[in-house]
């Protein structure tokens, strides 16, 4: 029996929110009309959600069947067009409050994976997925090289890690609403120290230097 998390619903809408606004800020900055940001902002507040449900097959995806998560991501959307001086001040807040999302996101995604009975690996992946996707539809949609994927403090090892200790609870049984709490936590703070200490993925490999 997989948990319940009690602050799922809350969390997620406020993680919805969040990668919304980071949406929102990646159209302010590319110069993109009211349209524009509205789709950046669903786009990365919901994209990894999207993927998720269409990797495991839940159909119609959350992100364009629950009306409370699309209001959610357009209202971070509207916040970042109409308020984006004082937001954009508030980006250590919102990055913040990123890291938080990665966390419930990587563990919820995982969870939604085993309870559609995809498999411990899948639903490694689906958890990962989920946490850094909204992030990586978002660049790809203005025209970046996803973060996630160079020159940036680690994202998607965290969202792995969480991934990865949540289906091992649960492969050994002790996946709770606790244990689940805990692993959130503990993503949260592997990405803050991220930030923190500017954490960084080994970059190409030189090949080894001759001493001179």
């Amino acid at each position: 029996m997989l948990p319940e998390l009690p602050f799922e619903p809350v969390m997620e809408l406020v993680g919805i929110f969040v990668g919304a606004l980071s949406g929102g800020l990646a159209a302010v900055r590319k110069r993109f009309d009211l349209f524009g940001v509205l789709v950046l902002a669903w786009a990365a507040g919901l994209g990894g959600g999207l993927m998720r449900d269409v990797l495991i097959g839940a159909i119609p995806p959350v992100a364009i069947a629950d009306w409370r998560f699309i209001v959610t991501a357009l209202a971070g959307g509207v916040a970042m067009y109409f308020f984006h001086p004082r937001l954009v001040r508030a980006r250590r807040t919102i990055a913040v409050l990123d890291a938080g999302a990665l966390a419930l996101f990587a563990v919820v995604g995982t969870v939604k994976g085993l309870q559609f009975d995809v498999g411990v690996v899948a639903a490694v992946f689906v958890g990962t997925i989920t946490g850094v996707g909204g992030g990586v539809l978002r660049d790809l949609l203005t025209a970046e090289v996803p973060a996630v994927l160079h020159h940036r403090e680690l994202y998607a090892v965290p969202a792995l890690v969480g991934a990865a200790s949540t289906a091992v609870l649960w492969g050994t049984g002790v996946l709770t609403s606790v244990t689940a709490a805990l692993v959130v936590a503990v993503v949260f703070v592997l990405r803050l120290l991220a930030m923190r200490f500017h954490l960084n993925a080994p970059g190409p490999w030189e090949g080894f230097r001759r001493a001179v």
